[in-house]
């Protein structure tokens, strides 16, 4: 795709991190989603781990981190106060019984009707299923972030996940480089476009149609 490529990897996540809302439990999962932490908001949320660290925060420099202190993702985190260290099995208890406000999960295809596939495929890099499959069944709401399209180009958001899918129909926020969308069934809808880019290069780069509001508003970048 020529032009602008939109978003920095930490911008996207700055941008999902302004969705979360006052008194919220948020899981974030590997990859981008664990750059959540790192955005400064005023709303007051806790940070919840799959490996039983509550209440985190940013990662934290070299130098600076406690090595026994680490995200889903594995990086060195800071503890806020009131934050909590429990079992592994605590952690997805929490899960499980349905007092995660939001997860905001790193994936490799979105579909318009809120189907996601976020396995590892097989020969490639990345992680496994984890806890994914119990965070969409359990979840109150499912953010997703991922390039808009793959290195050779080819579109993530599809009218169908041609990889094998996680779950279906959870999604309701999708964040990419090129701008925030909200899966409607039949199509996806643009709710915001990123600095530079167009809606014709969004459409091009996308594999289901796109509705375009007519206040179609641009990301505020922090």
């Amino acid at each position: 795709m020529s032009g602008s490529n939109g978003l920095a990897r930490q911008q996207i996540a700055d941008r999902v991190a302004q969705e979360f809302q006052d008194g919220w439990i948020v899981n974030l999962g590997v990859g981008m989603p664990t750059m959540c932490s790192n955005t400064p908001i005023d709303t007051d949320i806790i940070y919840h781990s799959e490996n039983g660290v509550i209440g985190y925060g940013p990662v934290l420099p070299a130098g600076q981190e406690d090595l026994h202190l680490v995200n889903a993702g594995g990086q060195n985190v800071s503890l806020k106060p009131g934050a909590a260290v429990v079992h592994h099995a605590d952690s997805f208890a929490i899960i499980r019984s349905g007092r995660i406000d939001v997860t905001v999960l790193g994936i490799y295809e979105a579909a318009c009707n809120g189907d996601f596939a976020n396995w590892k495929v097989a020969g490639a890099k990345g992680g496994g299923i984890g806890g994914a499959m119990d965070l969409a069944a359990c979840a109150k709401n499912v953010f997703v972030i991922l390039e808009h399209t793959t290195r050779d180009g080819k579109p993530r958001l599809l009218k169908e996940c041609a990889l094998p899918v996680t779950a279906r129909g959870r999604v309701s926020l999708v964040a990419t480089n090129l701008g925030l969308f909200k899966p409607l069934g039949d199509r996806f809808l643009l709710r915001e476009i990123a600095p530079g880019v167009t809606v014709d290069q969004i459409r091009a780069a996308t594999g289901a149609p796109i509705e375009v509001p007519a206040d179609l508003k641009t990301i505020q970048t922090l």
